[in-house]
């Protein structure tokens, strides 16, 4: 009759820093991948810690309103979620960043791409396809 409440533990408060290592990452999967359009000076790498997500990374952009009162360039901020991140593979690890790089439009325009539209699809075939390039582009 009555339901049973569920105790949770007392939450964290959240804490994001500037991940140097990410950003190397990233850096290489531009130049391997030949992703042209993304600049990486405009995307930003962060580790949060005490993240209740269950996604391992995330992928925000700078609000429109914020780039324009601001007088910016779009800019993108790549988070990835510490107590699950660091437990992947190294490949596992490239091809999460790789999935949140494929959110970028090709105009980089601020915007984001979701995982399923007319005509493209960001799932793991495609994640996949793009590693594939990436470790063939390595052994050049």
């Amino acid at each position: 009759m009555f339901s049973r409440k569920r105790h949770h533990r007392p939450l964290k408060p959240i804490a994001w820093t500037k991940s140097a290592d990410i950003k190397k990452e990233i850096v290489n999967l531009v130049r391997a991948l030949n992703l042209t359009h993304i600049n990486p000076d405009d995307l930003h790498c962060v580790r949060s810690i005490n993240s209740t997500t269950r996604a391992v990374a995330r992928i925000w952009s700078l609000p429109r309103i914020w780039r324009e009162i601001l007088n910016l360039e779009p800019q993108y901020v790549i988070e990835v979620v510490s107590h699950y991140y660091d437990k992947l593979s190294e490949h596992e690890k490239k091809r999460t960043l790789i999935h949140e790089l494929m959110h970028i439009p090709k105009n980089f325009s601020g915007s984001l791409i979701s995982h399923r539209g007319r005509y493209h699809r960001i799932d793991r075939r495609t994640v996949d396809k793009l590693f594939q390039i990436y470790l063939a582009n390595l052994e050049k």
